[in-house]
């Protein structure tokens, strides 16, 4: 194989593996968010356990506000999390998405605001963004 030939090869496979990459970041749309203010019901279970990951504490959240009625003044609807098979998919989509670990410790304190934005296409979560304030 000549030289050109190589080179031509590489740019090929270069440029195809680019649009690979940019066409699945761009698949990912923002399909909801939220913001919700997490309280002492949110930091445990339907068992009273504390809950331990930041992962559980925002499920918690969205379980409590959906199914349990349990809510904080600041605590907005979203559609996403009404479902329960939403709620269960959320640690994947947490590590599939983002949180610091200093806002993952702030929230596991609890008396923070989340903001929580859900990315993915067809109205199937893919990823969350998690950013906590106090």
């Amino acid at each position: 194989m000549t030289r050109f030939f190589r080179n031509l090869r590489t740019a090929l496979i270069g440029a195809v593996v680019a649009v690979g990459v940019v066409g699945a970041a761009a698949a990912q749309d923002l399909i909801g968010s939220y913001s919700a203010y997490i309280g002492w019901d949110d930091l445990h279970n339907s068992k009273g356990a504390r809950l331990t990951e930041p992962w559980q504490v925002v499920r918690q959240d969205r379980a409590n506000f959906h199914r349990f009625g349990i809510s904080q003044p600041g605590d907005e609807w979203d559609p996403f999390f009404a479902d329960y098979d939403n709620r269960a998919a959320m640690e994947q989509m947490i590590m599939n998405g983002a949180i610091e670990p200093s806002a993952a410790q702030i929230l596991l304190q609890g008396g923070a605001t989340v903001y929580v934005e859900i990315y993915g296409s067809g109205g199937v979560g893919k990823s969350i963004h998690v950013t906590v304030s106090r």
